[in-house]
C-alpha cells in the first residue's frame, strides 16, 4: 500500500486534536499526544490547552488526570495517571545508556537500594531535592550523596543520576512547587498502580505512537524515544508495511486506513509541542527554509511552530507585558487573506489561553531557541 503525504498529515492532526475536533478533556488531549513535553512547564500547560475548548493555562492543571513526571527520552512530560502502568513498564525495559565514568558509578545493588529509598522517602510527604538527599542518605549511606556529578558549575550527589530511573520504577514523580522550589511525591499517593510487564507496554507504547504519528520507521521510533533502532526492531516484526514518500513505513495492526481529505486551517505550536518533536520525516513535515529556519541541527521543539494546512510554515515569539500578549509570526510562505484571519483567531485563542489581550505582528523573529 502506498500513502500519501498529505493523508499522513491530516490524520495526524485530527489524531492529535488540531483539526477542529477539541479532545474531551486534558488526560484525552495528553494521551493522544503520547506525553505533553513539560519541561517548561507553561508550554505544556498551552500545548494541552490549544486541544482543549475553552480551556486556559490555569484549567489544565485543574483536570486531575495528569501527573508530572519523566517520559520519552527521559525529559520531563506530563502524563495521563491512568496511564502509569503502561509507561512506567515501557520505560523500565528500554536498554541502559551511556555508561557514566567510573567515579559516578552505582552497583546494581546500590540502584536498587536508593530507588526504594526515594519510594520511601517521598510515600507520605512532598519533599524537595535537598530534603530528598537527606533522606536517602540516611536510608542508604552516605556515598549516596557523594558530589560526583558535574552540574552546573557545582556538583550533585551521585544518587541523583537515578531519579528518572525512580520515575520510570513508578515510585517518583513531581510534587506541588513551593514557591519556586521543585518537591517531589510519589505516584502512588495520587493513585496505586502496577507496572505493567516490560514487553506488554513496550508493544502497547509502540502501537498508540504509531497510531499518533504513524506510519513510521524503527529508526523514527527509536529517535522519539532516545533509544537504539537495534532493540525497537523486532517490535515491528509483525506490523503491518506500507510505502510512504519511497519507503518503507509501518502502522498499527488494524489501523491502516488515510484519509483522502486533507486537512485545512492555521495553528501555532509552542515550544517542544508533542506534534512537532513526534513526526517524520523531519524532511516532509519541515519543507524547504523550514527545514533550517524552524529545526535545531534537526531537532524539533527549539522555536514554536507556524502550521498551515498541517506543515511548518514558518516560526513565532511572543513576550507578555503586563497582561498584553505580543505575538510576533515570521512565515516562510505567503499567507493569504483568508490564512490571516485564521492566523488572527489563532492569537485571540493563544492570548484567552494566556489570559491576555492580544497583539499580532507578521515580521521576522529574531530572537534564538528557547527565547
Amino acid at each position: 500500500m502506498v500513502i500519501s503525504w498529505r493523508s499522513v498529515v491530516a490524520r495526524r492532526m485530527r489524531r492529535h486534536h488540531l483539526a477542529g475536533n477539541p479532545a474531551a478533556s486534558a488526560a484525552g488531549a495528553v494521551r493522544a499526544m503520547c506525553g505533553a513535553h513539560a519541561q517548561v512547564l507553561s508550554a505544556g500547560e498551552v500545548s494541552v490547552a490549544l486541544r482543549l475548548d475553552g480551556a486556559t493555562r490555569q484549567t489544565v492543571p485543574q483536570d486531575g488526570g495528569l501527573v508530572k513526571t519523566f517520559g520519552p527520552r527521559g525529559t520531563v512530560h506530563l502524563l495521563p495517571l491512568d496511564d502509569l502502568p503502561l509507561w512506567t513498564g515501557a520505560l523500565s525495559a528500554l536498554p541502559g545508556g551511556t555508561a557514566v565514568p567510573e567515579y559516578m558509578r552505582l552497583t546494581p545493588e546500590q540502584r536498587t537500594e536508593v530507588i526504594a529509598a526515594i519510594g520511601d522517602a517521598v510515600a507520605d510527604d512532598d519533599l524537595t531535592v535537598d530534603e530528598l538527599t537527606a533522606e536517602v542518605v540516611r536510608r542508604t549511606g552516605s556515598w549516596a550523596g557523594d558530589l560526583v556529578m558535574p552540574a552546573f558549575q557545582t556538583y550533585w550527589p551521585r544518587w541523583r543520576q537515578l531519579i528518572p530511573d525512580a520515575a520510570n520504577a513508578g515510585v517518583l514523580c513531581y510534587g506541588p512547587s513551593r514557591g519556586r522550589v521543585t518537591t517531589y511525591s510519589n505516584p502512588h499517593r495520587l493513585k496505586a498502580f502496577e507496572p505493567m510487564p516490560g514487553d506488554r507496554a513496550f508493544t502497547e507504547l509502540l502501537h498508540r505512537y504509531l497510531y499518533s504519528y504513524g506510519p513510521a520507521t524503527p529508526q523514527q521510533f527509536a529517535r522519539w524515544l532516545s533509544t537504539s533502532p537495534a532493540f525497537v526492531k523486532p517490535y515491528f516484526a509483525d506490523l503491518p508495511q506500507a510505502e510512504l514518500a519511497g519507503q518503507p513505513v509501518w502502522h498499527a495492526p488494524g489501523d491502516g486506513e488515510f484519509p483522502d481529505e486533507p486537512v485545512r486551517g492555521v495553528r501555532l505550536l509552542p515550544y517542544f509541542d508533542a506534534y512537532g518533536v513526534g513526526s517524520f520525516p523531519r524532511e516532509l513535515l519541515f519543507r524547504g527554509k523550514a527545514f533550517t529556519r524552524a529545526l535545531a541541527r534537526g531537532q524539533a521543539g527549539n522555536y514554536p511552530l507556524l502550521l498551515v494546512d498541517g506543515v511548518v510554515a514558518g516560526v513565532w515569539h511572543h513576550k507578555t507585558s503586563g497582561r498584553k500578549l505580543h505575538v510576533t509570526v515570521e512565515a516562510l510562505t505567503s499567507l493569504s487573506r483568508a490564512r490571516l484571519r485564521l492566523l488572527d483567531a489563532e492569537v485571540d485563542r493563544l492570548a484567552a489561553i494566556l489570559g491576555c489581550t492580544p497583539s499580532l505582528t507578521v515580521g521576522d523573529v529574531t530572537v534564538g531557541p528557547h527565547a
